[in-house]
């Protein structure tokens, strides 16, 4: 598979890596330098392109990826306000694009198993809930896209909680995300819920960004010679 690269952070080297190990070719790797070879004559070369670059910056290069008709996987967190926008987009062009907020295969087996207990939670109004998530000191969006993505299950299941604040508040309709960054930590997320006589626990703890980039390959090949909007629930069948 031919594989175009933008934004070449610290996960991008990780899926330049990662796609190379699994026999891809990367035909070319886009950052602050060189953000004009991202155009339509060198999308047309490759089968994928893979974005990981900054808010500010992800709706732009989804947009071009989108209208060269190259399929687009995304992990740029903090650009939500215009997800919409890029999915009315692909399905007007008969476009291809997947967004996730985290690739990683467990953290996707944590959404599902969220989204199941919530639904159990609801029953029992005796438990509060709340997220904490744990990234290095470089993460730029707090809270992280992964714990939005969980609280907004909590919010669609727990019909107590309507809300999510990133502080700790006593509103018993708030849920609150507690976010800390602490040096390289490549990122924690516990959900919690507690009562007066125990506590259940959901935890996923990354080891480094390899899962990551991984995940981002598999949805890569998933998403070649594919027309529509997908998810890693897709992905991975769950």
């Amino acid at each position: 598979m031919h594989i175009g690269i933008i934004g070449y952070g610290k996960m991008g080297r990780e899926i330049e890596k990662s796609a190379l190990k699994k026999g891809h070719s990367i035909e070319f790797i886009i950052d602050e330098n060189n953000k004009e070879d991202l155009n339509n004559n060198n999308l047309k070369k490759i089968d994928v392109a893979i974005e990981f670059t900054r808010p500010v910056a992800a709706f732009e290069n989804i947009r071009k990826c989108l209208e060269a008709k190259t399929p687009v996987v995304s992990g740029t967190t903090g650009w939500l306000a215009k997800y919409n926008e890029a999915v009315e987009l692909c399905r007007k062009i008969n476009g291809s694009f997947l967004y996730a907020s985290n690739f990683s295969i467990g953290v996707n087996i944590l959404f599902h198993l969220n989204a199941t207990l919530a639904k159990i939670m609801n029953n029992f109004e005796q438990y509060d809930v709340e997220i904490n998530e744990i990234h290095h000191t470089a993460k730029l969006d707090s809270p992280s896209g992964t714990a939005i993505t969980l609280a907004d299950s909590i919010i669609k299941n727990v019909e107590r909680k309507k809300e999510w604040k990133n502080k700790q508040t006593a509103n018993k309709q708030t849920l609150s995300i507690l976010s800390e960054r602490k040096d390289t930590v490549p990122g924690t997320h516990i959900i919690k819920y507690n009562s007066n006589v125990d506590c259940i626990e959901l935890k996923h703890e990354a080891k480094s960004r390899a899962g990551f980039a991984h995940g981002a390959i598999i949805a890569a090949e998933f998403i070649k010679n594919k027309i529509g909007v997908y998810r890693m629930e897709d992905v991975l069948g769950i």
